[in-house]
């Protein structure tokens, strides 16, 4: 079953902040600062305002991963993409569609920079957001997308 991917609630963070304790927890480096509650996601979603969102791909039974669109503070035509899949979900596509969502929604912005941190040693991210690269121009023309390195 393909899940439907739409714009994450209240509800989801609770599910959103067990994916990020489950990511952070394999011990790979990843573009997260740490573990959140349920409340801190619900407080980052605010704080992004109607320019960014977060996105949950949903099976119907619970958030199998969730993405976002982060503008970044110092620059109005840039934000920043992340997606995270839980590990049992992973590599069944959920983070490509998550990446349409977000991608798409950032057209609908008006964003012209996306960026996607890339944390050293992190390679099935460095696969993962080179692919998304590809996508940036076929659905956002015009747009760039950058990989900054993650630097300890």
């Amino acid at each position: 079953m393909t899940p439907a991917v739409r714009r994450a609630t209240s509800e989801d963070a609770g599910q959103i902040s067990d994916i990020i304790s489950e990511v952070l927890g394999e011990g790979v480096p990843v573009a997260l600062d740490g573990p959140m509650t349920a409340d801190e996601v619900v407080a980052w979603q605010e704080r992004m305002g109607d320019r960014g969102a977060i996105f949950a791909a949903d099976d119907e039974t619970r958030v199998v991963g969730f993405g976002i669109i982060d503008p970044l503070e110092d620059s109005p035509d840039e934000c920043f993409y992340g997606a995270w899949v839980r590990v049992d979900e992973r590599r069944k596509g959920y983070a490509t569609l998550l990446a349409e969502q977000a991608l798409a929604f950032a057209r609908e912005v008006g964003y012209r920079n996306i960026r996607g941190q890339l944390p050293e040693g992190n390679e099935p991210a460095l696969s993962y957001l080179s692919a998304i690269g590809g996508m940036v121009p076929f659905t956002n023309p015009g747009a760039h997308f950058e990989l900054p390195l993650e630097q300890e």
